[in-house]
Formats: C-alpha cells, sequence, structure tokens
C-alpha cells in the first residue's frame, strides 16, 4: 500500500470514485461550525471539495502524488472558487504526521493505516485534532470483505483498534455500525461502514 502502488491504481482510470462526497461525512459534518479540517486520504477530493463549500478550510492529504495532482486539477475545472479554500499535500503517515492541535474535524474515510508501520501514525492523526475538534474514522466491515479477496483486515488499524487509543480526553459520540448509504468503486463488495466520531476535550 506504498505510494507507487496507490500511483499506479489512479493511473490505470481517469477516474476512480464518484466525485461524490462520502455520505458518513455528509451526515456527520454538516452540523459542525466549519473552521479548519483535516482530509486524510483525501483521493480525488470529493471530500475536500465538498467541506470547503460549506465554509471550511481544508487540508486534503494523500500518498499518492497522481490523486493529489488530479484533486488539484478537479477543483480548478469544476469549482475553481474554492481553490484558495483547499491546500493540497502529498504526504506519507507512516513517514511525518499532520500538525498537532491543529484541526476542528479530523476526517479519515476508508483511510488504510497499516500496523507494519507501527502506531506512531494513529497518535499523529489523533494529536491533529484541536481540543474541542472532532475526529470522524470510517472504515469497512472486515465482515464484507471476501475470504479470497486477498485483503487481511488484520493486517491495518480499523475504527475499534482507534477507539482503544482514546483515553479521558475524549468523548465518544458515535461508535456503530451502519449500512452504506452510497455504492463503493466498481468491484467493491462492502455494504456496511464501521462509524467512529469522538471529540478531543482537552
Amino acid at each position: 500500500m506504498d505510494a507507487e502502488i496507490w500511483d499506479a491504481r489512479y493511473q490505470e482510470k481517469e477516474r476512480i470514485f464518484s466525485g461524490n462526497a462520502n455520505g458518513v461525512l455528509v451526515d456527520e459534518a454538516a452540523g459542525i461550525e466549519p473552521g479548519q479540517a483535516l482530509d486524510l486520504g483525501c483521493g480525488e477530493g470529493a471530500d475536500a471539495i465538498w467541506l470547503a463549500g460549506r465554509g471550511w478550510r481544508v487540508t486534503a492529504l494523500d500518498i499518492s502524488r497522481v490523486a493529489v495532482e488530479r484533486a488539484r486539477e478537479v477543483v480548478a475545472e469544476e469549482a475553481p472558487e474554492l481553490a484558495g479554500r483547499i491546500a493540497w499535500v502529498r504526504a506519507d503517515l507512516a513517514e511525518s504526521s499532520p500538525p498537532e492541535d491543529s484541526f476542528d474535524l479530523v476526517s479519515a474515510q476508508y483511510l488504510p493505516l497499516e500496523r507494519a508501520h507501527g502506531e506512531a501514525q494513529v497518535r499523529g492523526v489523533l494529536a491533529s485534532v484541536a481540543v474541542g475538534g472532532v475526529l470522524l474514522f470510517v472504515g469497512h466491515d472486515p465482515r464484507d470483505v471476501p475470504a479470497d479477496h486477498g485483503f487481511d483486515p488484520a493486517d491495518y488499524f480499523l475504527a475499534g483498534d482507534v477507539k482503544r487509543f482514546l483515553g479521558e480526553d475524549w468523548r465518544i459520540e458515535a461508535d456503530e455500525l451502519r449500512e452504506r448509504a452510497d455504492p463503493g468503486p466498481p468491484g467493491a463488495h462492502h455494504v456496511h461502514d464501521v462509524v467512529l466520531r469522538a471529540r478531543r476535550l482537552r
């Protein structure tokens, strides 16, 4: 799941995803006062563009250079008035962490955090949430993954694992399994989302 693999995946097609913001993000962020947002694993930019259109200033980060360049092109072509509200960043969370105490919303939608890279990447994500800010961590239900899919959920930090990193400085506002409202990309088998929403108290 390194940068080369993701670059190759994005280069296979002109566009991989639908261009629509993830449904859980839309539902959960709609009631949050806009501020500074961090979109982790931004892909082709749909979530970042949606947030910017609702008044957020967004740092949109992805491991893939191809994805970041494509997202920048998409906003320039489809929503140029929002370009100044989004900072596109190519970065690998296994190598560097986002700035601490900086974001009112940190959104991680289906973000693959490999256990092989250690706990520092998870701790870095949590540390980037400002006091009073919200972490929204959404993943696939591992039970939806076919046994012969070649993907082992045990290799990744899932929402339940991230929950265990939260201490008394956090309040969990949602921890649930939901039926997925919007379809995944072609070939996806996921029909449920595991949703973790937590607010940093101090």
